[in-house]
């Protein structure tokens, strides 16, 4: 299960204190700068052109889970601690890996603002390790949950009207102008936004609690409510064909909330039966027990031989903003 557990961690320590009498100054930061997912590593060259170099890049630049090719959870941009001053210091993100005492410790809004500062000290190159690996889960949970806050920003600056949504399913969702109605019908919405070389897409529907709560597997009951929507309302580029859930690998199953609420997490592959097309997908289906269904919110992605992170990245940011309105 994906939690929020990094500020819970026992071995966190703080930076710096200040006797909780003093009235805390008064500063001015500089907005932050830096594109979604790029992640400013601070370290000597000598610590990242070894070991502990390959323990960040492992863990920090691991696939994403559910790309048809592999890409980095997070860009890595390395510098010498003695450059980490003027504006490089406005980075949104960054992980900072130093000899020290064996330590751990979050930064929030230090140089600039919004800004989440890791560091992560140890007395040998060993214990950074063994720290890094230890937490590196949680560090990836902090950091993510800011790139989504800015991209939320980001999105909210210029949204469209979502009233079809709320008149339908009684929720509301935040997603960009750029983005239009593919197809609304009682029961399902098609959101669409072309991008250069493909698509990027948004499904709203709901189903019955029943669909996936039974005794059957979680995941294979969601894939096959995938495929019964897939065949209903994506057609493919053929007589019969349409989308469904790449059937050669599963796809992976979490547990999270939307608006409070329980939901799955869903995210794979799906493709075109009898047509050479496929792509990511990233599925919530969150549970509403007082009206007996769950709303399914999902984005998918058509980009072939592109790069596809941010994009799924920008489509998690919108459903997480998903929220349900008072009856």
């Amino acid at each position: 299960m994906k939690k929020l557990v990094f500020l819970a961690l026992s071995f966190l320590t703080i930076l710096s204190c200040k006797d909780k009498s003093e009235k805390p100054e008064q500063r001015i930061l500089a907005d932050s700068s830096g594109n979604i997912n790029q992640l400013t590593v601070i370290m000597d060259n000598g610590l990242w052109e070894g070991q502990v170099g390959d323990a960040v890049r492992d863990y920090l630049a691991a696939p994403v889970e559910g790309l048809p090719q592999e890409e980095p959870l997070f860009s890595l941009s390395q510098i010498p601690p003695e450059t980490f001053s003027g504006f490089v210091r406005r980075s949104r993100i960054f992980l900072k890996v130093e000899k020290g005492t064996d330590s751990l410790a979050i930064m929030k809004d230090e140089f600039a603002t919004p800004q989440t500062g890791i560091v992560i000290s140890g007395q040998s190159q060993q214990q950074i390790i063994d720290r890094i690996k230890a937490s590196s889960d949680s560090i990836i949970d902090v950091l993510k949950a800011t790139e989504i806050k800015e991209k939320q920003r980001r999105i909210g600056k210029s949204i469209e009207s979502d009233e079809d949504l709320e008149e339908a399913f009684g929720v509301s969702l935040k997603f960009p102008t750029a983005y239009r109605y593919a197809a609304k019908e009682d029961d399902f919405i098609w959101i669409r936004k072309e991008i250069p070389k493909g698509l990027m897409e948004i499904l709203v529907y709901e189903v019955p609690l029943s669909t996936i709560d039974n005794d059957s597997s979680v995941i294979a009951n969601i894939v096959k409510m995938r495929d019964s929507i897939g065949e209903k309302y994506i057609p493919g580029p053929v007589d019969g064909s349409y989308m469904i859930t790449e059937e050669a690998y599963a796809p992976y199953l979490f547990e999270t909330k939307i608006d409070g609420h329980f939901a799955y997490e869903t995210r794979g592959t799906w493709e075109v039966n009898n047509a050479f097309m496929a792509g990511p997908f990233v599925n919530y289906a969150i549970k509403d027990e007082e009206n007996n269904r769950y709303i399914i919110a999902e984005g998918f992605i058509f980009r072939p031989a592109s790069s596809k992170r941010d994009h799924v990245f920008e489509l998690d940011a919108i459903l997480k903003t998903l929220q349900f309105k008072d009856n």
